[in-house]
């Protein structure tokens, strides 16, 4: 099952946020104003904001993307999930996707051992982490393997172009 023996054709690429307000520390350079711990309504310092940045990445590369950036966590937190599934299920309807993507950012936390960057040459860029639902806590998600392969296979893409240099 981990052989990523599938053929990627996807042009239709559909990136939306459930938790559209998770912001990043904020700084001089890039203050914004909160409204909560690490939540920002000004989507130029959220997690959005990193949607767009793929979007247009992808664009490049002539990949149809939409990217929907409507508030699913914001004026509540609670029943992000099913709102932000109502929007992709309303997307879907009219806009056919290959792949569907929901881009969270990922806290830090305590941990000190915790390494949330990778230095890429002289750069530093965020990793990155794909979470595959499976069929195993009783929901229905025939196509779990699929998603995992396609995981596997973006993976092997980016160690391809930037290796580890531990």
């Amino acid at each position: 099952m981990l052989e990523p023996n599938i053929t990627i054709e996807n042009k239709n690429i559909l990136l939306f946020h459930t938790h559209s307000c998770e912001s990043y520390t904020a700084s001089e350079a890039y203050p914004y104003t909160p409204t909560g711990n690490f939540r920002t309504t000004d989507l130029n310092f959220t997690v959005t904001k990193v949607g767009t940045e793929l979007e247009n990445q992808l664009k490049q590369y002539n990949y149809n993307v939409i990217h929907d950036t409507s508030y699913h966590d914001y004026p509540a937190y609670n029943g992000s999930y099913t709102r932000s599934l109502a929007t992709v299920e309303n997307i879907l309807k009219t806009t056919p996707s290959d792949i569907v993507m929901d881009v969270h950012r990922d806290a830090i936390g305590s941990r000190s051992d915790y390494a949330p960057t990778v230095k890429i040459g002289e750069e530093i860029a965020a990793q990155i982490m794909f979470v595959i639902g499976t069929d195993n806590g009783g929901l229905w998600h025939p196509n779990w393997n699929q998603n995992l392969k396609f995981a596997i296979k973006v993976q092997e893409k980016a160690e391809e172009m930037y290796p580890r240099t531990i």
